[in-house]
């Protein structure tokens, strides 16, 4: 990429409208020039400062919210070199915003990848990562524990397309191999289950995706970066819905694409959208064209730009805020979490808790292994009473808000059988873990003796 010259101007000492335009199209369309600029610093500081300058036009320290569809281009050789994918910058906000490049940069850095691709929310960056794996007849392998809507789209309108999904226990990783076809062309996990908190054998699970060729997409929504780096453990592909803890407020949707840059995607020719002259682009071919960070190219020059679920600028910027303060908010709801589920162990009106990090659950193990610093704040329990209990503690609650979201700061409390996991058959419900007695907390930032309080007198009036 041609280097730019950023001219001065003498009245400010700050660069000219000109020069700004040509700064802003010389940063990364996915590239990954700046993608690791703090690598030497630690997670707290590039949570802050990753993929961020201030603005070179006004000094302002925050990043710009840039609400502008397109941008001007320096002649026809420079516009066609960007449409061609000979050069990056920004053409249009569908595929590129200089506010959503920093969030992008940011949590590349945060997981430890190569580069990464926002998208509108978590679904979005879900379809896009499989469109661009996934040809019509092809099947992939996803764990059975996960987010009722992950399975709703596995298992009902990703057929639509052609794709077809087998489901297999994360605790046991033998059944994702035993699930594996000619045609399968990933596994995807939850690093963290949505909502059961159950935390599989991630590096077992890796190790049968490497050793069949196929990528490995792991969802860390739950657990952040701050928590657990799946591209640490074998990961070749991370997501986020960017609306639950990354954001941490309630108040952005979003999704993100991680890439490792570590996958070979010529080792076999499972993937030709990776590995053959591509049409659109005159016969450029990704893989070999961008290397390591061609997926995410691919991503975004094809299926972000045919189907459009492009993140906003606002959201990008929110997003980027509430990011600053992840490792501190993530601390405390691990804390909140595990005093909120050792309360519920012990309380009459509960039968079972499913928290990985107590010493009575399956995933403990994991938990230790993977998850030295807690497994998150979403977690579930199930009710002597079955589904009108469950129903009843939900309406009951006064502090704990009953509503379809996690990873606030506030905590909130919902029923996924009559909800979240409404779609799916009892037989599904129950092997998601999301049965009729179940009942999913997200615990929030409270003070810890309000939130528990708040669950006694509710547990209470439902019996």
């Amino acid at each position: 990429m041609e280097e730019k010259h950023v001219e001065q101007t003498p009245q400010s000492g700050r660069p000219s409208v000109y020069a700004l335009q040509c700064d802003l199209r010389s940063r990364h369309l996915g590239s990954p020039e700046d993608m690791n600029d703090y690598p030497e610093f630690g997670f707290e500081t590039r949570a802050i400062h990753a993929g961020a300058a201030p603005d070179v036009a006004t000094g302002a320290r925050n990043t710009p919210i840039h609400h502008s569809t397109s941008y001007v281009f320096d002649d026809v050789d420079h516009a066609a070199s960007l449409f061609n994918l000979q050069s990056f910058g920004f053409i249009y906000s569908r595929l590129t915003n200089p506010t959503v490049a920093v969030l992008e940069e940011r949590i590349a850095n945060l997981e430890g990848g190569r580069a990464a691709c926002a998208a509108g929310s978590g679904h979005a960056a879900q379809f896009l990562a499989f469109f661009t794996l996934m040809e019509p007849g092809d099947h992939f392998v996803a764990s059975r524990n996960l987010y009722g809507g992950s399975i709703t789209q596995f298992a009902v309108s990703f057929k639509k397309l052609g794709w077809h999904c087998d489901f297999a226990d994360p605790l046991k990783p033998e059944t994702f191999e035993a699930a594996l076809k000619e045609n399968t062309k990933a596994i995807f996990i939850e690093s963290v289950s949505n909502p059961s908190n159950v935390i599989g054998d991630i590096e077992a699970i890796a190790k049968i995706a490497q050793d069949v060729g196929v990528p490995l997409i792991v969802d860390n929504t739950m657990a952040t970066p701050y928590l657990f780096k799946p591209i640490n453990y074998g990961a070749d592909i991370v997501l986020h819905s960017t609306t639950k803890y990354l954001n941490g407020h309630g108040n952005s949707m979003g999704g993100v694409i991680v890439e490792s840059g570590r996958f070979d995607w010529s080792q076999n020719d499972k993937f030709p959208s990776m590995t053959k002259p591509d049409d659109a682009y005159h016969g450029l071919t990704f893989y070999e064209t961008f290397g390591d960070f061609g997926f995410t190219m691919r991503v975004r020059a094809v299926a972000l730009r045919d189907f459009g679920p492009a993140l906003s600028p606002t959201n990008a910027f929110m997003t980027l805020t509430g990011i600053e303060t992840l490792p501190l908010r993530m601390d405390r709801h691990v804390a909140n979490a595990e005093a909120v589920a050792v309360f519920l162990e012990d309380h009459p009106a509960v039968a079972w808790v499913s928290y990985a990090g107590l010493r009575s659950s399956p995933s403990h193990k994991n938990k230790d292994r993977y998850f030295p610093h807690g497994s998150g704040a979403v977690f579930t329990f199930g009710l002597k009473g079955g589904y009108a209990a469950g129903t009843r503690l939900v309406e009951g609650c006064e502090l704990l808000s009953h509503l379809a979201n996690v990873g606030d700061t506030r905590s909130l409390i919902l029923h996924p059988a009559s909800t979240t996991h409404r779609q799916l058959t009892e037989e599904q419900q129950l092997a998601a873990g999301a049965g009729p007695d179940v009942v999913r907390i997200s615990v929030g930032l409270e003070t810890i003796e309000d939130i528990n309080r708040d669950l006694d007198q509710a547990l209470r009036s439902a019996f």
